[in-house]
């Protein structure tokens, strides 16, 4: 296997592929490492040099992958991403959620101590999708 085809492949289980609305990838990654400190691997332009056709990124250890849309290839426009949220289990969620905000995310759930034992809250990020953030109640 190339070293381009290790970081691009998902470093295992379930990997979140995320359909950035319009022209909105590169943004997306610029937002989520501000927000949540993700790594980029890496980055492919589609052909027409402007669109964001694949990025990988590394986000709390795991992968996440993301693309501008493309209407021709799926038959979507302005895709409106609903009913996922995609979760973050960290050490200091209060840590993770302020930096969140800083980087414009919206608060859905407050941060808050839950009846599960963890310290748990929503936002939604600036394209549209939900991620929630948990870690332990510090006492």
């Amino acid at each position: 296997m190339s070293d381009d085809a290790k970081v691009q492949a998902p470093t295992c289980g379930v990997t979140p592929h995320l359909t950035i609305p319009g022209r909105g990838g590169e943004a997306a990654i610029a937002f989520y490492t501000r927000a949540f400190g993700a790594t980029e691997l890496n980055r492919h332009l589609a052909e027409d040099g402007e669109r964001l056709r694949h990025a990988h990124l590394l986000i709390n250890g795991a992968s996440v992958m993301l693309n501008d849309e493309f209407p021709e290839a799926s038959g979507e426009q302005n895709v409106v991403p609903r009913g996922v949220t995609l979760h973050l289990q960290v050490d200091d969620p209060d840590e993770w959620w302020a930096r969140a905000l800083l980087a414009d995310a919206v608060p859905v759930v407050p941060m808050a101590d839950r009846f599960w034992g963890d310290r748990y809250g929503k936002v939604r990020d600036p394209f549209g999708h939900t991620w929630s953030i948990g870690g332990p109640i510090k006492g």
